[in-house]
């Protein structure tokens, strides 16, 4: 299994071990483009691995804050108590960068920045950059995405 993210078209592929399209999501990356460098808010480009998987079983729209569940559940309510809070919801899936002075090790590393694939508030727009430099998804296809990669898939963002 692949997965394929296209900054151009904010679009999730989904491949099987063959080359074969599984299905497609609408995704949200950064609103300040792409980049790798630390502190950018930029969504790093290349070959990266998912390292963790986190959040299984947790509620939709759980509340994640360093990749733990608050207690909260994300509401409209508990969103107007927080405006400008970068909602990381439902699961994390951590990724690494596999291509070291590009996206691994130094200023660049993936990792050490937390950029991850996960949920968003169901208002969150989908097709358009708006995150700090993850991937955002709809709740519901983070659920059914997180429940179908082990760890270690790889994952490509690429700019077209």
């Amino acid at each position: 299994m692949k997965l394929l993210v296209s900054v151009a078209r904010q679009q999730m592929t989904v491949f099987d071990d063959h080359g074969v399209v599984l299905c497609e999501y609408p995704v949200s990356t950064g609103k300040a483009g792409v980049g790798e460098v630390s502190g950018s808010f930029q969504t790093p480009r290349g070959q990266h691995l998912i390292r963790a998987k986190i959040g299984a079983y947790q509620p939709e729209n759980t509340v994640f804050v360093r990749r733990r569940p608050t207690g909260e559940i994300w509401t409209p309510a508990l969103a107007e108590q927080f405006p400008g809070r970068d909602w990381i919801l439902t699961r994390i899936l951590w990724l690494s960068g596999c291509e070291p002075g590009r996206n691994r090790l130094a200023c660049v590393d993936t990792m050490r920045r937390y950029v991850y694939i996960h949920g968003s508030p169901d208002c969150a727009e989908m097709g358009i950059p708006g995150s700090h430099g993850c991937i955002r998804m709809r709740n519901a296809d983070i659920i059914e995405l997180f429940d179908q990669v082990p760890c270690f898939t790889e994952v490509e963002i690429t700019e077209d």
